[in-house]
């Protein structure tokens, strides 16, 4: 094989294909990058058989060929390298020399014949969505699922399509985050759940450009993103995912509209007072004009008052403060509306569309009076 392309997009592709290799493994050829240079294209595959991820990259071929390279070896290699045009060449006994300026490495490859290839795509069942519209819901419920592999399903989300609407669902026990949008077309019905590694690994890549579109596409067993010249085949999870639309209600007994960057800046100055590891719930007063944030931990105490405006009752109520966080920040808008029944039900944090579903569920507070 004899190849060669710029540093950038070399560097490039590795970055991209490298988020399939897996940590740890029995199988070295796992461990690789398989370089294959056929028909004009420049390919590039990782793959741990639950996640592979392949991407072409622009460059020249001069001999056609296929080699297994050790990953970390060669991302590290590639990084490193100067700028310019990245020459790399195979003989009979699968060594390998890469060239850029005056650098110049030789290297043992692996016979790619043995590596795992992707599952083949079916292209007949799809649906298509702007690169931004799916990197803004990956990064807007990512945070609410588990990293608790005993229970497998809250490792990952549920996407389901019905007719020209997805709905991406994330929970963890404690809290749920729901993204509704509207698609382009009617796609019939679907209902995948899919790995938060994907999802987090496809938002890392993903360019998030409104003009460009991701295909993803639905087999048995697996889904699969294509976009940019970048295949992601994923493995999804099996079972029956929690029926969410039993955890939704309309009815509530406070209401409270708040400027959210307001309340953002409040809690995340209330956390200096929680040390890693902390338990201490943030307890909120709700009052007719104002609300109160009130943290008391080992270090001290902290309270602040916030304007709002409320229907309903008053009511106190704790949370954990980071939930809070993580749901405000993903919430694009300058207000938000809390919905709110009693000190032991969740609180739900929604749009007037429906866009966004936050749910937090409260925790257990001594008074603070």
């Amino acid at each position: 094989m004899k190849i060669s392309c710029s540093k950038a997009d070399l560097v490039n592709g590795v970055s991209i294909v490298s988020k399939a290799v897996p940590s740890k493994t029995t199988m070295d050829i796992l461990q690789c990058i398989l370089i294959i240079a056929s028909n004009g294209i420049i390919k590039l595959t990782a793959n741990d058989t639950e996640l592979g991820i392949e991407t072409q990259i622009s460059g020249t071929i001069e001999e056609n060929g296929i080699i297994a390279l050790d990953a970390k070896l060669f991302n590290d290699i590639v990084r490193r390298l100067p700028d310019g045009e990245v020459k790399i060449s195979t003989d009979s006994s699968l060594q390998t020399q890469i060239n850029c300026m005056k650098a110049k490495f030789n290297l043992p490859g692996k016979s790619g014949e043995n590596f795992p290839y992707l599952p083949d795509v079916d292209r007949s069942d799809s649906i298509a969505i702007s690169e931004f519209s799916l990197k803004e819901i990956i990064l807007q419920t990512i945070f609410s699922i588990s990293d608790n592999e005993n229970n497998k399903l809250m490792t990952g989300e549920l996407f389901e399509i019905t007719g020209d609407k997805l709905r991406v669902v994330a929970l963890d026990g404690h809290r749920v985050s729901i993204r509704n949008i509207e698609l382009r077309a009617d796609y019939g019905s679907k209902k995948v759940v899919v790995p938060g590694k994907t999802l987090s690994d496809i938002s890392k890549i993903l360019s998030g450009d409104t003009e460009k579109e991701v295909q993803l596409y639905f087999m048995q067993n697996y889904i699969a993103f294509e976009f940019d010249d970048t295949l992601v085949v994923s493995r999804i999870i099996e079972g029956e995912y929690f029926n969410v639309d039993q955890m939704l209600t309309t009815s509530y007994g406070t209401k409270v509209v708040v400027n959210k960057r307001e309340f953002l800046d409040s809690i995340d100055r209330a956390t200096l007072l929680i040390k890693d590891g902390d338990k201490k719930p943030a307890v909120i007063s709700i009052n007719d004009d104002f609300m109160k944030l009130k943290i008391k931990s080992a270090i001290g105490t902290m309270d602040e008052d916030i304007d709002i405006s409320k229907e309903g009752q008053d009511l106190m109520i704790g949370f954990n403060p980071k939930f809070l966080i993580d749901a405000l920040r993903a919430i694009g808008d300058e207000k938000i509306s809390m919905y709110l029944v009693n000190a032991k039900a969740p609180c739900f944090i929604r749009d007037e569309e429906g866009k966004y579903i936050y749910i937090v569920l409260p925790v257990n507070f001594n008074s603070m009076q």
